[in-house]
């Protein structure tokens, strides 16, 4: 029998998190009916809860650990035992192979804490970053994202925000909403807490475990589109019905990347838009993230190429941080050349070492564009002309089809087949049907290449 003093001590302890109503919320909203089992339910900041519920349930099966900050308690300031709790769930993480989503509101250290303030999140960074690559993490920004505790959330593999979210790090540098989704921060935004708990769920449930575990496979149906159009069109033509997520949509518009499956397989979908302009330094930094996401967890890559180029203002860094990316994933890499291919573009996006490339019949893959090739290669033929675009605009359509075309890449062995748009998803499902066990392709010995950021 409990005494009277237990009891009380007990009851105080099980009602020592109740304040916390919000980030208990955000975890119902995340975890399988709402269930889940705290961690270090009791951890108190002085008379006060932590600020911020630990814990582990399961996503649509699947196990996950997660944290969930609340600032409606002192603020939800992060101290040394706040700290603490979030880096036991990233402990956690790293000995089961668990997924690990953090619902970051919070306004900041709890300065009486001084240094050790500052050590708390330090040991959140290590924390994060020592798990990179090795179990998805995702942020939830649905509230204020202050400080230190902004690195901390935007080091994660995603990072999803609502319309309540704010990042900053320093007063006059708020970033809100869908502004971080411009800006490249995040991957998605949402308009509330269960709309952005919806994102999470389905990230989660397309992605493996850890980085040692296979991807789950799912009932499938084509979605019956023709491959032809924009980035976005041809992904949805080639992906299964309603499986395609989006990622940073309103960043680097003239790339698009997406988690889908194909025939079932988790695949990550990224492409160059023909809708759009040369590709930008942030295009390339969307497209060179995204491909080291896709490579950390061994998701396939299927890159869809129409693109002229790059833009000429893009920073020479941003082009070599893509090309690294690209060279660097040992995933399997299936690249499509559905239009234009020209120049250091094409090498950049890794088609010269992709696994299988295929081309459609009308592709033009050409180391310069062909206007530029007929002005140093067919400039005699323009002399005399009396209309200069007309005739220059007509060699370089004869200059495609002689020296640039799908069938001269072909037979110069830089393309494996040449296929129709209504073969691709056909295509493209067979060689990750065929190619799943690929293994690692062989690396010199190192700790890891040094990407020009």
């Amino acid at each position: 029998m409990l005494t009277e003093s237990q009891k009380a001590k007990f009851e105080a302890y099980r009602s020592a998190s109740a304040n916390l109503s919000k980030a208990k919320e955000r975890l119902a909203a995340l975890f399988d009916d709402g269930m889940y089992t705290e961690i270090d339910a009791g951890v108190m900041n002085g008379d006060a809860p932590a600020g911020v519920i630990a814990a582990y349930g399961y996503v649509d099966g699947s196990p996950v650990y997660a944290f969930s900050q609340d600032k409606t308690v002192k603020g939800g300031a992060v101290s040394k035992q706040h700290s603490a709790k979030i880096c036991k769930v990233f402990d956690l993480a790293s000995r089961t192979g668990v997924p690990v989503v953090g619902i970051y509101d919070s306004n900041g250290a709890f300065v009486d804490d001084g240094a050790e303030a500052i050590k708390a999140y330090s040991d959140m960074l290590m924390w994060t970053s020592n798990l990179s690559g090795v179990v998805p993490q995702i942020s939830v920004v649905a509230g204020t994202c202050a400080g230190s505790a902004a690195m901390v959330a935007c080091s994660a593999d995603f990072v999803v925000v609502t319309d309540e979210a704010e990042l900053y790090t320093a007063v006059g540098m708020e970033v809100r909403g869908e502004d971080a989704v411009a800006n490249g921060t995040a991957a998605i935004s949402a308009k509330n807490d269960k709309e952005a708990m919806e994102a999470v769920k389905k990230l989660i449930s397309m992605l493996p475990a850890n980085n040692i575990s296979a991807a789950p496979m799912f009932e499938f149906a084509a979605s019956g589109k023709a491959a032809n159009g924009s980035a976005s069109d041809i992904a949805e033509a080639v992906a299964d019905a309603d499986s395609i997520v989006e990622l940073s949509d309103a960043f680097g518009t003239s790339a698009y990347t997406a988690v889908a499956t194909i025939g079932g397989s988790a695949v990550g979908i990224a492409a160059t838009n023909k809708t759009a302009d040369k590709l930008s330094s942030d295009d390339c930094a969307k497209l060179a993230r995204f491909v080291r996401t896709c490579d950390a967890f061994t998701v396939p890559v299927l890159t869809i190429i129409d693109t002229e180029g790059f833009a000429s203002d893009t920073c020479v860094r941003d082009m070599a941080k893509l090309a690294s990316a690209y060279a660097e994933a040992t995933t399997l890499k299936i690249s499509v050349v559905t239009g234009k291919a020209y120049g250091a573009a094409m090498a950049a996006l890794g088609a010269g070492n992709a696994d299988i490339t295929y081309a459609y019949p009308d592709a033009v893959i050409s180391p310069i564009a062909p206007v530029t090739a007929v002005e140093f290669l067919w400039h005699d033929k323009l002399k005399g002309a009396s209309d200069l675009a007309a005739e220059r605009n007509k060699l370089a359509a004869q200059y495609a089809d002689e020296n640039a075309s799908a069938f001269d890449a072909a037979a110069k062995n830089c393309v494996d087949d040449i296929i129709t748009a209504e073969e691709t998803r056909e295509k493209v499902q067979a060689a990750l049907e065929v190619m799943a066990g690929k293994r690692m392709n062989k690396r010199l010995p190192k700790k890891h290449s040094n990407m020009p950021f």
